[in-house]
C-alpha cells in the first residue's frame, strides 16, 4: 500500500512540478503581450522614451519569470531537483501538457531555460530537455488567418485608401491622398517592368497588425498577381503636429531582410501565435534564418533555441572544419568560424593582449548592455551560449592550439566532445579592413560613406564605439557597415570630448607623450585620424564625407541633443527612398 501511495504522490509532484513551468511560461507571455499591446498607445502619444523603456523591460522579463518559476519547482522537487530521471519523466508529463498548444516551441523553450538554471547549462540532452520538439519546430500555423486581404478590384487608389483607413490610428493622416500618390507613383516606377499590377487577380495581403519599432509602425505584407508575389512594406511615422504619413513603401525582399536585421532593436507586435507571423515573414524572406525572425519579434530565448537546433543540423551534413576567422586577431577575443557556415564564434580569451585592461565580467557586461540598447541597425545581435558541445574532430590544429594558447579555461574535452564554457555566436561579416583591400573605387565611396554613418547613428543612440577601427567593423551582405567590438563602448554621455591643447614651448610640442592631463573618459576627437593608418585611399575618401567626426563640436552637440530628451530616428532603408513631403517638411523646421 505504501508503495502505491509512494507512486501516487510521485506522479502528482511530477504533475505540480510540469503545471507550475507551464504556469509560469504562461504568465511570461501574458505579461509580454501587455507590454507588447501598449506600443500602439506610445507610438500615438510620441511616447518615444516609454517605447524604448518598455523594450528593455520586455528584453528583462524572460529572466525575471523564470527565476520566479525556479523558485517554486525547487519547492516542489526538494532533493530530487537535480535528479535527471526526474527531469526525464517531468518532461513526458510537460510534453502532454503542451501538445497541440498554440505555442508549444516557445514553451519547450521555457522548459529548457528552467533546465538549464538548474543544471548550469551542463548534461543538456534530448531526454532531459527539449533539445529537439516531438511536435516538430513549428506549430502547423495557417497564417491566412492573421492576414488582410486587398483585391485590385477597382482601382489601385481605391484600394490603398481602404487599406490605410484599416490601418488608421487615433491620429489623423497628414496628407492621405499625397502619400497615396507617391505609393502609386513608387509602384509603376518599381514594378510595372516586372510585374503585372493591372491584370486580374492582384492582391494586397498584409498582416493584421503594425510591428513598431522606435518612432515608426510598420504595415509587412505583399501583393500578389497570379504566381508572382513582391514583399512590401510601408513605414508610417507621425509629424511634429501629431498626424500620420507613409514615409516610403519598400520593395523585395533584401528590403525587408534589412527592416528585419539582427543589428536593430526587437519589433513589438500583436501576435498572440507568433508562428504564424513568423511562417509568413518566412516566405517574404526566404533567405533569413527562422531565428533570426523569432528574435526580430522579440521572441530572443526561442530564436536561441531555433538556431542550435539548426545548427546542429549543419554540422551533421557537413564535414568542413572550424578555423580562425579572417581578420586580424582581436586582443579581447579570439573568434572562430567554418567555412560553409554563416556565423562566427567569439570566446574571452583568458588574458587580453595589453594594453587592454579589463575583466571578463566586465566584456560581458558590454555585450548585455548591447543586447538592451538601441542598436540602431549598426550593432550585431548576438546569442550567447554556455558549455555548448562540439564535436572535438571538427576543429583544425592550428584552430585547437590558438584555443589551448588563449582561453584554456574556458575548454574541456570529453572523448569526442569539446566543451566551450562560455562562447557569443554571432553572423558573419566581412571585416571592413579586409573589404577595402579589394574594392572599387565606388565601393570604397560607398562603404566608407555607411562607416561614418554608423559612427554617427551608435553616438545619436548614446553609443560612443571607444575602438573605432576599421578591423572592429564588418559589411553585411546588404553592404551596411556593422559594428561587433564592443569591449570598449560607452554610453555617449559619459564621455568628455576635449580638443588637445595647443604646446606652450618647443618641449611639449616634441614631447613622445602628452604634455596635459588626461581623464579616464576624457577623448579627443583629432586622434581620430589615427583609426585610419595604413589607408590613405579609404581616409582621403572618409575625410570627404564625414570630417565632422574630427571636431569636437559635432560630439558635444550630440550630447546637447541627448541630454534634452531627443530621440533620433533609425531608419532601415536609405533616405533617398523617403517620399518627398516638402510642404511638411517646412512646417516641421518652423
Amino acid at each position: 500500500m505504501s508503495d502505491a501511495l509512494t507512486d501516487v504522490s510521485q506522479i502528482e509532484k511530477k504533475e505540480r512540478f510540469a503545471r507550475s513551468i507551464l504556469n509560469g511560461f504562461e504568465s511570461y507571455f501574458a505579461e509580454f503581450q501587455n507590454i507588447t499591446l501598449a506600443a500602439r498607445t506610445r507610438f500615438e502619444n510620441a511616447d518615444w522614451h516609454g517605447m524604448h523603456a518598455s523594450s528593455i523591460d520586455r528584453i528583462d522579463l524572460y529572466k525575471h519569470k523564470t527565476t520566479a518559476v525556479l523558485d517554486v519547482v525547487e519547492l516542489i522537487a526538494g532533493d530530487q531537483l537535480r535528479d535527471f530521471q526526474f527531469w526525464t519523466d517531468t518532461k513526458a508529463v510537460y510534453a502532454g501538457l503542451i501538445e497541440g498548444h498554440n505555442n508549444f516551441e516557445m514553451a519547450e523553450t521555457f522548459f529548457n531555460s528552467v533546465y538549464c538554471a538548474v543544471f548550469k547549462h551542463r548534461k543538456i540532452r534530448d531526454e532531459h530537455a527539449f533539445v529537439f520538439s516531438p511536435q516538430g519546430d513549428m506549430p502547423p500555423s495557417d497564417f491566412r488567418k492573421v492576414v488582410r486581404r486587398y483585391p485590385l478590384s477597382g482601382t489601385l487608389a481605391e484600394l490603398l485608401r481602404d487599406l490605410f483607413a484599416d490601418y488608421a490610428f487615433s491620429l489623423p493622416y497628414e496628407d492621405l491622398e499625397r502619400d497615396v500618390g507617391f505609393v502609386i507613383d513608387a509602384i509603376d516606377d518599381f514594378l510595372a517592368p516586372r510585374f503585372d499590377i493591372g491584370r486580374e487577380g492582384v492582391e494586397f495581403q498584409m498582416l493584421e497588425h503594425y510591428f513598431f519599432r522606435n518612432k515608426g509602425a510598420y504595415i509587412v505584407g505583399r501583393i500578389v498577381s497570379g504566381s508572382d508575389s513582391m514583399p512590401i512594406v510601408f513605414p508610417l511615422m507621425q509629424s511634429a503636429d501629431s498626424e500620420v504619413f507613409v514615409d516610403t513603401i519598400l520593395f523585395g525582399a533584401d528590403k525587408c531582410s534589412v527592416l528585419f536585421s539582427f543589428t536593430r532593436s526587437y519589433f513589438m507586435v500583436d501576435a498572440s501565435i507568433p508562428s504564424q507571423y513568423v511562417l509568413f515573414l518566412q516566405q517574404l524572406m526566404p533567405a533569413k534564418p527562422i531565428s533570426e525572425i523569432y528574435s526580430a519579434m522579440g521572441y530572443n530565448k526561442h530564436g536561441k533555441t531555433y538556431y542550435h537546433r539548426c545548427a546542429f543540423r549543419h554540422m551533421t551534413r557537413t564535414s568542413d572544419q572550424f578555423m580562425i576567422a579572417p581578420g586580424i586577431k582581436g586582443m579581447v577575443m579570439s573568434v572562430f568560424t567554418m567555412p560553409s557556415y554563416d556565423f562566427v564564434f567569439k570566446i574571452i580569451k583568458d588574458r587580453f593582449t595589453p594594453p587592454k585592461e579589463m575583466t571578463h565580467e566586465q566584456v560581458k557586461e558590454k555585450y548585455r548592455l548591447v543586447k538592451r540598447w538601441d542598436r540602431a541597425g549598426r550593432m550585431a545581435d548576438t546569442q550567447e551560449f554556455t558549455n555548448l558541445a562540439f564535436a572535438r574532430e571538427r576543429f583544425s590544429d592550428e584552430l585547437m592550439a590558438e584555443l589551448h594558447k588563449v582561453a584554456p579555461s574556458l575548454i574541456e574535452e570529453h572523448g569526442k566532445a569539446l566543451v566551450i564554457k562560455h562562447v557569443y555566436v554571432e553572423r558573419r561579416m566581412i571585416p571592413l579592413n579586409l573589404y577595402l583591400q579589394d574594392a572599387t573605387d565606388e565601393q570604397v565611396a560607398a562603404v566608407m560613406d555607411e562607416y561614418g554613418n554608423a559612427i554617427k547613428q551608435l553616438a545619436s543612440a548614446n553609443i560612443f564605439p571607444g575602438d573605432m577601427l576599421l578591423k572592429n567593423f564588418g559589411v553585411t551582405r546588404h553592404g551596411r557597415v556593422v559594428f561587433y567590438d564592443y569591449d570598449e563602448i560607452q554610453p555617449l554621455m559619459d564621455c568628455n570630448f576635449r580638443k588637445i591643447p595647443e604646446p606652450r614651448n618647443e618641449a611639449e610640442e616634441l614631447a613622445s607623450t602628452p604634455w596635459y592631463s588626461v581623464g579616464p573618459n576624457d577623448i579627443f576627437p583629432e586622434e581620430f585620424r589615427l583609426f585610419f593608418s595604413g589607408n590613405q585611399r579609404a581616409r582621403k575618401v572618409f575625410d570627404a564625407m564625414h570630417s565632422d567626426i574630427y571636431e569636437v563640436d559635432f560630439w558635444q552637440g550630440l550630447q546637447r541633443r541627448i541630454s534634452e530628451g531627443y530621440i533620433e530616428d533609425f531608419f532601415p532603408y536609405r533616405r533617398k527612398l523617403r517620399f518627398p513631403r516638402e510642404d511638411a517638411a517646412a512646417r516641421e523646421a518652423v
